[in-house]
């Protein structure tokens, strides 16, 4: 099967998990996928938009229910919170939309901001704004990404299967290096 036929069977399926969780590398690739027609754009941002959702307002119940134990038990998580406290402290409204753009607070930050007392309701009204918009322009930039690739190449049928996997490649390899990093 090639990855091609992966994309047009699973797809949705590896938008939804992977923006459950933090998915700028399974967006872009869908996005580029949407492009190519394997995939509808429509589609590929309303699944992000609301599994991303979801994600935020799990990690958000997580933190508002168990929050103390979650920083005993992440010590990285426990180095973010003056960070995000000092953020939320200075933009309030602003950074609840926005923390999923924030490197290293996407899943730090819902947990962090469900400590802090923000309300559920204030959280989810803004955490849907945010979604949005993140969904739109992540998985834009993948489709737009194609059509560049596109416009200079003219035909890139015969290499769109290595330009998804060096998509995956590029976006693994980001990932590892900053568990790496982490880690230290």
């Amino acid at each position: 099967m090639s990855i091609s036929e992966l994309v047009a069977s699973f797809g949705y399926y590896a938008v939804f998990f992977g923006a459950l969780l933090e998915g700028e590398t399974i967006l872009i690739f869908a996005g580029f996928a949407a492009h190519r027609g394997m995939l509808d754009i429509r589609y590929v941002i309303a699944i992000a938009f609301v599994a991303s959702t979801l994600g935020d307002q799990i990690f958000f119940q997580l933190g508002r229910l168990y929050g103390v134990a979650i920083l005993g038990r992440f010590p990285v998580l426990r180095t973010r919170v003056p960070i995000v406290q000092r953020m939320l402290d200075k933009y309030h409204t602003a950074l609840i939309p926005a923390v999923r753009f924030l490197y290293g607070l996407r899943i730090a930050g819902p947990i962090i901001i469900g400590i802090s007392g923000v309300s559920s309701a204030r959280f989810a009204l803004l955490n849907m704004m945010g979604a949005l918009v993140w969904a739109a322009i992540i998985a834009l930039a993948g489709y737009y990404f194609g059509a560049l690739l596109e416009l200079l190449l003219k035909d890139i049928k015969h290499i769109e299967e290595a330009i998804l996997l060096g998509i995956l490649l590029a976006g693994s390899i980001f990932w590892l290096w900053r568990c790496a990093r982490n880690r230290k």
